[in-house]
């Protein structure tokens, strides 16, 4: 049933400026593994690197806000040109509000992907919530669309690609390609 609002959602998404993204379960699959020696490593999908590459040329801010600590987000984030990216942050709706502040940008303006309990909290401060298809149970019902993918697995892909169809983009860029590949 969520699948089918993605037509009603369509004009929303136009009007979105900023996407924040939580990173474990929708950047990544959720996992972490750690070596011998304790050091975390995270597994990022490109194809999601190269739709927030895709969104940020439509001219849309891009955040990363996760209670996880920093490290492979971090690098992630630079790798992406994305400047905002808060990690270890306890409370998601406080920081997600002072973000919007400093960037000029409202609630109706900002879309938000969650996968786990936490992020039900930031729901009435965006003005669209998205759950990849593997969130809780809570999150996915809380959300006005569930994306089809997997968080770590093209979730935000997906959700890219549908804000660039509705921006009359995604035509454009499947004709000619893209061409930077730093993703």
């Amino acid at each position: 049933m969520k699948r089918l609002r993605w037509w009603l959602l369509r004009h929303r998404l136009k009007s979105i400026q900023l996407l924040v993204l939580d990173v474990d379960g929708v950047l990544t699959d959720g996992g972490l593994w750690f070596d011998a020696e304790g050091h975390l490593s995270k597994r990022f999908d490109v194809r999601d690197g190269l739709g927030i590459r895709l969104l940020q040329q439509a001219g849309l801010q891009i955040a990363f806000l996760s209670g996880g600590q920093g490290g492979a987000t971090e690098v992630r984030a630079r790798q992406l040109g994305i400047s905002h990216c808060l990690v270890g942050i306890k409370d998601k709706p406080a920081a997600l509000t002072a973000l919007q502040q400093q960037l000029g940008v409202s609630g109706a303006q900002t879309a938000f992907v969650g996968d786990d309990l936490n992020d039900l909290a930031v729901r009435p401060v965006v003005g669209l919530l998205f759950a990849p298809a593997d969130a809780c149970r809570p999150v996915r019902h809380g959300a006005d669309a569930v994306l089809r993918r997997r968080g770590g697995h093209g979730a935000v892909r997906e959700l890219a690609e549908r804000m660039l169809q509705g921006r009359g983009r995604w035509n454009h860029l499947r004709r000619d390609g893209w061409k930077d590949r730093n993703d």
